[in-house]
């Protein structure tokens, strides 16, 4: 068995064991119990639904392993904030001023298609490396690179 880490965005109800259950039209199985707290999650990044209630797949967790895995979508450190910027997903900080900015991520390649270079037209063309780009709130976008306080930040928020 090998080890992973997983970083997802998911919606969370809670829910018991026995009441999840009985939301997938099952029975409780001999020896667990149906008063355990815990969540019904559902995933909203891949999968396919598993219920006609959901758009994404549905299972169900301990509330003490969900809530060792799992973060509100406010208050997250810069780490899981730059996954999500990975996933496509944009980011705010809580603390900051301007109340219309945000920070996304632009593949490179995107930017090459976009103005037309990184073809191999000629020999030592250049090419676009991934960058950040800021929406301030004078609506103008530029390059970011995040201070120190905005790595050791926890108040990260996906918009």
């Amino acid at each position: 068995m090998t080890q992973h880490i997983g970083v997802k965005l998911i919606n969370a109800f809670p829910m018991t064991r026995q009441a999840y259950n009985d939301f997938r039209g099952w029975q409780l199985p001999a020896g667990e119990n149906g008063e355990d707290e815990g969540y019904l999650v559902e995933y909203l990044d891949g999968g396919k639904p598993n219920t006609d209630r959901f758009d994404g797949y549905v299972s169900w967790s301990p509330k003490e392993v969900f809530e060792k895995a799992y973060r509100p979508v406010s208050g997250l450190s810069f780490g899981l904030a730059m996954e999500s910027l990975k996933q496509g997903k944009s980011l705010q900080r809580a603390g900051w001023n301007g109340k219309d900015q945000f920070v996304y991520l632009v593949k490179g390649e995107k930017l090459a298609s976009a103005l037309g270079y990184g073809f191999g037209e000629y020999v030592g063309e250049p090419t676009f490396n991934d960058t950040l780009v800021l929406k301030n709130s004078q609506n103008r976008l530029a390059t970011w690179v995040p201070s120190i306080g905005d790595l050791m930040a926890e108040d990260w928020q996906i918009i």
